[in-house]
């Protein structure tokens, strides 16, 4: 490709809504053009890169086992009804009607779609087990969109789902993709870490993650991990064990009474006034599940997951409560309390969700719905709201870890990637069924694989980036290397570029010949913006007969006889690819 002809525009500034830096770098670089909230032109040299991404996909997907096709992208409501996800998905689904009045969906995911289409096929054991794969544009209205190709509302995906007639089967191909997608990403120059993580709206009893770790803004979940063992996992899925903890306040409080603890509105000041650790306080928290109130109760040192609260009561969505919120709900019940001294009693009919934390708290402090006033010298069975518990708490960097007791730690990674365990889920609801061996009808047991592709080049990029520009994996970059003649009214420089840039394209490197007429600084600019892994220089060292050779992802820099340069470059992008 000569530069003079390829169509991209690169910018002296970031874009003023560019938040992270892949998104910053790929519309300065000319990857990315928005077109409208969350959704992006994606120009020739992004394409180039997602295409890449799609062939390693596919070549690991295909030797695993799995079979392509393409599934619509627009989806009938009626599937969507069966398996019970129309009214649950939420308003990130895009919803429309036809000329016919037929109401259907853009497609967020397509397990509806893949299981009504193993219904119609798939009628006995002996065509099981099969893995069918597909790469597609997906939208979902994110209710705001942002870090651009990493929360759009239209994305690239790679889905895959399995069908199998038993567990077991359902445990060796989760394994099965589990190896494929680790391939996936090392091949695309990015080591992942494969994390326990909830299921989310697509369901399933397992699933994990497989993060990208950067310590960018761009990092969206916190993960934990053991530097010990191979426990990780995601923040909304985490567990631990706790460290030691006062939780037994009987040297405070001598029996159980009301006392007056007037404007301790916080846990802090609560604490403070009566002189004791928040660990013998017990918190309570509205929180408004499927625009219906829930109360959590934690141990006040402690703060609530709400992923795993809003699984604990079956919702789909989940917001702290408003102020008026709760001042609805305590008028409701005949209270006239304040945040600060919310309490669980009384509040008949109420969910109520306890935390493990609060199952070993004795003599502690809790708040009864009364304005300026908490009961002391509590214990459990003074609540008999209290039904049972959960975890519902939000893992801290130096709890323990569940597997082997050491401190665990927590870093920010990137989802490129996830893999579902989706049981009949679909299957049953759907009445997806085969015949076994027996003559029996069973629905399948089924398995979820999906791989962002657009979302895997926005986290290379905020793996690989300097303050100069992007610095692509080879094997995912647009093009490996670009030839910059310094000054192309020079016959020599020209030539011997010319030269060079055949070769390369005969032995099958993308090469990239810079021959438009600009100052040499303007050029290397925009090299090392774009993020050729490599450049080479012809300049006034080629009257020595000597090019300038550097590699972009270390800075490395040496000079070469071009035909030096050249077999070297073969040599290594070859290896690479």
């Amino acid at each position: 490709m000569k530069m003079s002809k390829m169509f991209v525009q690169t910018l002296r500034e970031f874009p003023s809504d560019a938040e992270v830096v892949s998104h910053k770098m790929l519309a300065r670089a000319g990857y990315i053009k928005k077109l409208t909230s969350g959704v992006y032109n994606y120009m020739p040299l992004m394409w180039r890169v997602l295409k890449k991404i799609e062939n390693i996909v596919r070549e690991e997907m295909d030797a695993a086992g799995a079979q392509e096709l393409l599934m619509p992208f627009v989806q009938p409501k009626e599937l969507w009804e069966e398996s019970g996800r129309w009214d649950a998905y939420g308003k990130e689904l895009m919803r429309l009607k036809d000329r016919h009045d037929r109401v259907m969906c853009l497609g967020p995911t397509h397990e509806e779609i893949i299981t009504a289409l193993g219904r119609d096929v798939l009628k006995s054991y002996k065509q099981l087990p099969v893995n069918l794969y597909q790469i597609q544009s997906k939208f979902r209205d994110e209710v705001r969109p942002r870090y651009g190709l990493l929360r759009g509302r239209e994305f690239i995906m790679k889905d895959a789902y399995s069908f199998d007639t038993t567990q077991e089967g359902l445990n060796k191909e989760y394994e099965n993709m589990a190896k494929a997608y680790t391939k996936i990403f090392n091949r695309c120059g990015l080591p992942t870490k494969m994390v326990q993580s909830d299921s989310g709206a697509i369901g399933g009893s397992v699933s994990h993650e497989f993060m990208v770790i950067t310590d960018t803004d761009a990092g969206e979940n916190n993960v934990f991990y053991c530097d010990d063992c191979d426990y990780s996992a995601n923040s909304n899925h985490a567990v631990s064990k706790l460290l030691p903890a006062e939780i037994d306040g009987a040297k405070y409080f001598s029996k159980t009474e009301i006392i007056d603890t007037p404007n301790t509105h916080s846990i802090e000041e609560l604490s403070k006034f009566l002189n004791i650790p928040s660990t013998l306080i017990l918190k309570t928290l509205v929180y408004i599940v499927d625009k219906k109130p829930v109360l959590a109760l934690i141990r006040a040192d402690k703060a609530v997951e709400e992923t795993k609260l809003m699984n604990a009561v079956g919702g789909i969505d989940i917001r702290i409560a408003s102020s008026a919120e709760i001042a609805e709900l305590m008028a409701e019940k005949g209270f006239d309390a304040v945040p600060g001294f919310i309490g669980p009693n009384g509040m008949d009919g109420i969910t109520i969700v306890a935390d493990e934390t609060v199952r070993d708290m004795k003599n502690f402090v809790v708040g009864i719905n009364q304005t300026d006033k908490h009961l002391v010298g509590a214990n459990l069975s003074d609540i008999p709201a209290i039904e049972s518990y959960v975890d519902i708490r939000l893992v801290e960097a130096g709890d323990l870890c569940p597997q082997c007791g050491k401190p665990l730690k927590v870093t920010k990674g990137i989802e490129v990637g996830n893999i579902f365990q989706l049981g009949t889920k679909y299957s049953e609801p759907m009445k997806a069924i085969y015949l076994d061996e027996n003559g029996k009808a069973k629905p399948y047991i089924m398995g979820c694989y999906g791989i962002g592709i657009s979302r895997t080049a926005a986290a290379a990029v905020e793996a690989h980036y300097d303050e100069h520009g992007i610095k692509w994996p080879v094997s995912i970059a647009p093009y490996h290397v670009v030839i910059v003649p310094v000054n192309i009214k020079d016959e020599l420089q020209m030539k011997v570029a010319q030269e060079m840039y055949e070769k390369l394209l005969a032995a099958g490197i993308e090469a990239v010949l810079d021959d438009r007429d600009e100052r040499a600084g303007v050029k290397f600019k925009d090299a090392d913006l774009i993020g050729f892994p490599f450049r080479v220089t012809v300049g006034k060292t080629i009257n020595d007969g000597l090019v300038e050779y550097k590699v972009r992802e270390t800075g490395d820099m040496q000079t070469l006889k071009p035909d030096e340069a050249v077999e070297d470059l073969i040599k290594t992008i070859k290896s690479k690819i």
